[in-house]
């Protein structure tokens, strides 16, 4: 599961999307009751407005497709990434749900570069599956 998310104090989401020539799949906006899952809405207010979009989960995990996936159609432009990057905060937040212990999830050279150029964060959450189960041998 990944997601770009780019929030601020001061975000506007329509600008964003005019920046980076793709609608969101999700925005929040400060001020408004906070947006919890299907739609339904929290009692806590935004403090921040924020603008994301989401890649569909993958099992299992191709965190290279679902990061080309998230940035295809959105603009090419250095410049105007390094400008997001410079006024809010932008991170691919990135949840990984493992189906046994010690599973591991390999990033490419090219999309950890298209990360840095574009100032994305990258942010792990994971999750492990079941009881781990270690015996510790003594010698």
């Amino acid at each position: 599961m990944a997601s770009l998310r780019i929030s601020g104090e001061d975000l506007d989401p329509d600008e964003i999307t005019g920046l980076l020539g793709k609608a969101p799949d999700m925005i929040q906006r400060r001020g408004q009751p906070m947006r919890l899952t299907r739609g339904r809405t929290g009692g806590a207010i935004m403090g921040f407005s924020s603008w994301s979009l989401q890649a569909e989960a993958a099992s299992p995990s191709d965190l290279d497709l679902q990061v080309a996936r998230i940035l295809d159609g959105t603009t090419a432009d250095m410049a105007v990434w390094t400008g997001i990057a410079s006024r809010w905060k932008v991170d691919l937040f990135c949840g990984l749900f493992l189906e046994t212990f010690n599973e591991g999830v390999t990033i490419s050279p090219e999309t950890l570069r298209g990360l840095g150029e574009r100032g994305i964060e990258l942010g792990l959450d994971i999750y492990g599956n079941g009881p781990v189960d270690i015996e510790i041998v003594e010698d």
